[in-house]
């Protein structure tokens, strides 16, 4: 079966919380305090958790931004990564009406995430393959995305999609002052 993209659903929402409960998580630097969040809003009401999951004009409150202040939301779009089930997510950012990522906002366009027991079977770059004709579609030429520096699995599925270092940088804001790459694959 093919490695597909499947936009959120409530068919579909018993694997991802089944994944969260087996301790995966999206976020990568949160981890269970960000799965135990999303279990808690998918119990409290599923249909609006389904539903804040694809938000392409950026609408809702505001958001925290990494010093503490608030800024607006960044259009944004997630789809799960599916093959014979649940395999993870990725999910697109973008500036309002497609333009840059704000200043404020360093991590990239792309982001995504295999559970442990769906690693090395080419899950995240068939799906990051996939993602990026829908980031073409929102108006941007390029998609820059950030690895960590000591996690050379996600540094190969951004190389096999075209993807060019372009930067090191240190993260002080999340990752403690962990060594980032940062990349970028021209669309």
């Amino acid at each position: 079966m093919p490695v597909t993209l499947e936009t959120p659903s409530l068919d579909l929402l018993p694997a991802y919380a089944d994944a969260l409960r087996r301790g995966w998580s999206a976020d990568n630097v949160r981890g269970k305090a960000a799965a135990d969040e999303e279990l808690e809003r998918i119990a409290q009401d599923p249909r609006a958790f389904i539903d804040s999951l694809d938000n392409p004009d950026g609408a809702g409150p505001p958001v925290m931004r990494l010093d503490g202040s608030l800024g607006a939301r960044l259009p944004s779009i997630r789809r799960w990564i599916w093959d014979d089930g649940f395999c993870g997510a990725i999910g697109l950012r973008w500036g309002p009406g497609g333009g840059p990522l704000p200043d404020w906002f360093p991590y990239g366009h792309i982001g995504y995430a295999v559970p442990s027991w769906r690693r090395g079977r080419g899950y995240a770059t068939a799906a990051l393959k996939l993602l990026l004709p829908e980031a073409r579609t929102r108006g941007l030429d390029y998609v820059e995305l950030t690895t960590d520096a000591d996690n050379p699995a996600s540094q190969r599925v951004v190389i096999k999609n075209g993807g060019v270092l372009v930067g090191r940088e240190r993260d002080d804001a999340l990752h403690g002052g962990a060594e980032i790459l940062r990349w970028r694959i021209d669309l």
